[in-house]
């Protein structure tokens, strides 16, 4: 394998599916020729990130402060450093921009080549002013491959760079064997007893809370379901500016009974929800232009054998086989369909544990890092050179 530098602005202990999927692919790769350079860790984060042992991890502040432009100047120069110490041979960048501007610069100059992942917010913020746009467009072209976390997303990415027809492929996240091994009974019991789980259905949902994930939408949904089943209680994992509303809503529809707010969870730690819970739900919808690149909670309730409901939402249909690893619908338009099958979900056992198993069958066979990285391996091979 080339020795490879992973730029990203997202990286554990940061939570979200960029860090989570960055810290996989790392993880995936050849630890001695693995090197990444992320964020500096916060000052009072003190336990130490799951992989960074096995890899050159280098924490860093990689921009200059709001006020000294252009910013990404510093990133440039100790990407610079780092090409040259460690004899980079091959350079992969999550962020178009910033990241893309040293990733262009190092292949001007040291002849380095490189890929782009994209994660889809990428790309929108990429296009948010000419420059960028042009600038996001050029770092593209001059890469090797441009990566996406999904089909959707590489449809989208052409519709707004069609010049980057033929240099586009996927590369789908996937969940950690965490999620698909079970987890003690004794850490699910002690959860139970908790939250006050012993006798309840488990509905769970997590994502950042933000536009998009639909959790207005869930409120208003979940409010008719615990009339007809109020056995449910309904876990909530995550954080982020639409709380407050969140909790208002909530408030609104007199669900403070059913509903838990757990907060941000570290990632490691996940597992015990997941294999409580009995249906994850998370109504995604496109919002201002965004979609989802694909959802890896998605994957990871499959992981864990969780049957899901989705919203249609960019990749979403990928992450879910409708039908068959779970449900997906317009949250505009079938608000009494979602309704009606989480009702029928939590009252047939049988029917929910079929899509559970479906679920987690298909991400052993499908998104495994080994197969998924295949795709990439003509970038990561170091040539033989005739020998």
């Amino acid at each position: 394998m080339k020795k490879t530098l992973i730029i990203t602005l997202e990286f554990p202990p940061h939570i979200g599916g960029v860090a989570t999927y960055v810290h996989d692919v790392a993880h995936a790769l050849d630890p001695e020729k693995t090197i990444i350079l992320a964020p500096k860790v916060p000052s009072d984060f003190k336990e130490e990130v799951q992989g960074e042992d096995r890899y050159q991890c280098i924490r860093k502040n990689l921009l200059f402060p709001r006020w000294l432009w252009p910013r990404w100047l510093k990133l440039c120069w100790l990407v610079w450093l780092i090409c040259r110490k460690e004899k980079i041979e091959l350079i992969m960048i999550h962020h178009i921009l910033p990241a893309g501007y040293p990733a262009w610069l190092m292949r001007k100059f040291l002849k380095i080549p490189y890929l782009v992942f994209s994660h889809g917010t990428d790309i929108a913020a990429a296009s948010r002013t000419k420059w960028k746009a042009f600038m996001a467009q050029k770092v593209a072209l001059s890469s090797e491959q441009i990566v996406c976390n999904s089909d959707s997303l590489a449809r989208r990415l052409l519709i707004r760079f069609p010049k980057l027809a033929g240099k586009v492929s996927v590369v789908y996240p996937c969940p950690q064997e965490i999620f698909i091994n079970p987890v003690e009974p004794e850490k699910i019991s002690e959860l139970k007893q908790n939250l006050a789980l012993q006798g309840k259905k488990v509905i769970l949902s997590v994502a950042r809370l933000v536009d998009g994930k639909g959790f207005p939408h869930l409120v208003r949904v979940m409010s008719e379901v615990v009339k007809i089943n109020p056995t449910i209680v309904w876990i909530i994992i995550g954080t982020g500016p639409k709380l407050q509303q969140i909790i208002t809503d909530v408030e609104k529809n007199n669900l403070q009974n059913i509903v838990r707010f757990i907060g941000d969870v570290p990632h490691d730690t996940m597992p015990p929800y997941f294999q409580a819970a009995d249906l994850f739900i998370l109504l995604t919808h496109p919002d201002n232009g965004q979609e989802e690149g694909l959802g890896l909670v998605f994957l990871e309730a499959a992981a864990a054998g969780l049957a899901a409901i989705a919203g249609k939402s960019g990749g979403v249909e990928e992450a879910i086989r409708n039908g068959q690893t779970g449900l997906v619908f317009d949250v505009y338009r079938e608000s009494k369909s979602i309704v009606e099958s989480i009702v029928t979900l939590l009252r047939d056992t049988s029917y929910r544990q079929s899509l559970g198993k479906n679920a987690q069958q298909r991400i052993k066979a499908e998104f495994n890092w080994p197969h998924q990285l295949e795709r990439i391996s003509p970038w990561l091979e170091t040539p033989d050179n005739g020998k």
